[in-house]
């Protein structure tokens, strides 16, 4: 068995585990949801230790596939980026003498 071949395969494996815990994890949040609506500590706790487990297996995944996700970035968004009016108006007269 080549390097490369043992390589894809251990790539494989990796990835087919962060599936196989991303059910699991999707199994405990399903047994879990009516206990933690009770207690707002146990949900706390419970979402802090997902969002680590999420960021441990997107970092692993990164880096078998090379792959990165973009982050959601949280607040206000900025003010679009354009061009001045003339500028436009400009494009536009340009194109209507070359027709």
């Amino acid at each position: 068995m080549s390097l490369l071949q043992r390589e894809q395969e251990v790539k494989l494996a990796l990835i087919e585990s962060i599936a196989h815990s991303q059910q699991a994890l999707a199994r405990i949040l399903d047994s879990v949801a009516s206990v933690t609506a009770h207690s707002e500590v146990s949900a706390r706790s419970l979402a802090e230790n997902i969002r680590l487990l999420s960021r441990y297996q997107e970092e692993m995944s990164r880096m078998v596939t090379g792959i990165r996700l973009a982050r959601i970035q949280q607040g206000e968004p900025g003010l679009p980026w354009l061009k001045e009016p003339e500028y436009a108006v400009r494009i536009v007269r340009d194109i209507q003498e070359e027709c």
